[in-house]
């Protein structure tokens, strides 16, 4: 389900409540002049609308932090929207909306990503590809200012998911060639079954079914699709070594 439907995003905005209902109401209010009424929907069509909601209102508090939305994290928000998620034009208006709402509003970027955690408290691979977008745009000029920074390494502590993220993230981000290690989150000094147990839950947690059963929106599937990619890669190529 794409929640990008105006009615069915204005129903869900008004039944999820706090920073996230408020920014998709108002939003919606802005274009069509009503929320809707209420509704029911299941717990999977409120966390995709939650997710994308939430992604897009940090993105913009993300790309605000240093005090300049700068034309580089413009064109990476963009490209998201374009490449990554595929949304059609009425869509892709939907997503600017959202984000240049959240741009100017007086919730902080903490407000969103706590209400999202809370959401999404059982689904931390979801939190975790949420994350990894958020890293994308901040290293989208090149440069990962002060704040940005901040903001990053707070959100590891709201979202409660691997503290070392971070730094792997950042590693990847300066050395294409990262290590196979650092991939699957592992030290080469750990025994060859630590890293196995380690390999086998994530690759459990990462797996598109499970990800699809647990309510991360179909758009964000593919980038799924891809991290079981490459942890399976990764430890493969371990095994090889160690197996020499």
């Amino acid at each position: 389900m794409s929640f990008w439907n105006s009615a069915i995003g204005a129903m869900i905005g008004f039944t999820l409540g706090g920073p996230i209902g408020a920014l998709l109401g108002g939003v919606i209010g802005s274009r069509f002049g009503s929320r809707g009424k209420r509704s029911s929907f299941s717990n999977n069509q409120q966390h995709q609308v939650a997710f994308f909601t939430a992604l897009f209102a940090c993105l913009a508090k993300l790309a605000k932090a240093d005090g300049i939305v700068s034309k580089e994290e413009i064109q990476a928000v963009d490209r998201f929207i374009k490449e990554r998620f595929k949304f059609d034009s009425d869509q892709r208006k939907f997503a600017i909306d959202i984000f240049n709402h959240a741009k100017e509003d007086k919730n902080t970027y903490e407000d969103y990503a706590q209400q999202l955690s809370g959401l999404l408290r059982n689904n931390k691979n979801a939190l975790l590809v949420f994350y990894e977008l958020l890293f994308e745009l901040a290293m989208a000029d090149g440069v990962l200012h002060e704040k940005e920074e901040e903001l990053l390494k707070n959100t590891v502590h709201i979202f409660d998911i691997d503290p070392n993220i971070f730094e792997n993230l950042k590693s990847q981000s300066l050395d294409s060639n990262l290590s196979p290690y650092s991939v699957l989150g592992v030290s080469e000094d750990m025994e060859f079954e630590e890293i196995k147990r380690i390999y086998r839950q994530k690759r459990k947690e990462f797996h598109p079914d499970a990800l699809i059963s647990k309510g991360l929106p179909e758009e964000l599937i593919e980038r799924a699709k891809e991290k079981f990619i490459e942890i399976q890669e990764a430890y493969e190529t371990i095994e090889k070594k160690r197996n020499q």
